[in-house]
Parts: C-alpha cells; structure tokens; sequence
C-alpha cells in the first residue's frame, strides 16, 4: 500500500506572500489545521508549511500583528516531503523521524499531490502503525 491510496488529494495550499487571513480562510473552508505552502500556484513546489499553531505561537503570542503577516513570517521551512510512491509504512518512518503529524506527497515532478496525516493512517485499517507514530510524534513537545 502506498501514500496515494490513503492520502488526502490536492490539498488547498497557499505561496509565501498570502495573507494570514488567506490562509485562515483556507483552514476554516477546507476544515484542516495545515496549509502547504508552495513557491506559487502554478507550479506547486513546497517551500514550507504553515499550521493554526503556527499563527498562534508565533505571531499572537509573540505579540506580533497577524493582519500584517504573510504565511512566509511563520511558516515551517524546509518542509519534509515523500514520493507519492512512497509506501505507506516509509511514510510512517519518516513521520516519526521527523515528529510530523502530517507528511506531504510530491508527484514526479516534485509538485504537492496530496497530504497524509495521522487520520488517514488510522482510517486505513493499520492500527498498529498508527499507534506506533503517534506514540513517538506526541512525545515532541
């Protein structure tokens, strides 16, 4: 079983100038709490990711104005990506490698194609995977 078949496909993604209003708007419509970020909208590249927390911690708590901010002032940069070829346990080995709870999925050409997350692990019928990541990913903090 590889990414693809539990992924979460085209996922709504911003580019490091959107306000973060844009990318609270995309969290709100699209009901997730992660954005991509991408070098621009047409061709897909991840540069980063941008998370609620994010916003909150490093732009409300720091006092810093967030209707001034783009998603470039605090996103997460680099971003870990995977292959969308990537196998499903691979997957899971790089999540806990680097404590994300969420991966990115890049195509051939390195364009974002979809996102996985811990959810979509445990939908997908791998109980013990999942609680092996989340083991190791909830112990970051």
């Amino acid at each position: 079983m590889n990414v693809t078949s539990v992924m979460t496909a085209n996922p709504a993604c911003c580019t490091p100038q959107s306000t973060l209003r844009v990318v609270a708007h995309l969290m709100k419509n699209h009901d997730c709490g992660l954005i991509p970020v991408v070098d621009a909208l047409e061709t897909l590249k991840p540069v980063g990711t941008i998370t609620d927390r994010d916003i909150a911690i490093r732009m409300v708590a720091a006092g810093k104005n967030p209707a001034e901010a783009t998603a470039a002032d605090c996103m997460s940069s680099p971003c870990i990506t995977v292959d969308a070829d990537t196998s499903l346990r691979e997957c899971c080995a790089q999540m806990e490698t680097h404590m994300l709870r969420r991966m990115l999925v890049v195509d051939d050409d390195g364009k974002l194609c979809g996102i996985v997350a811990l959810a979509d692990v445990a939908h997908s019928g791998h109980d013990a995977t999942t609680v092996d990541v989340l083991k190791v990913v909830s112990q970051a903090g």
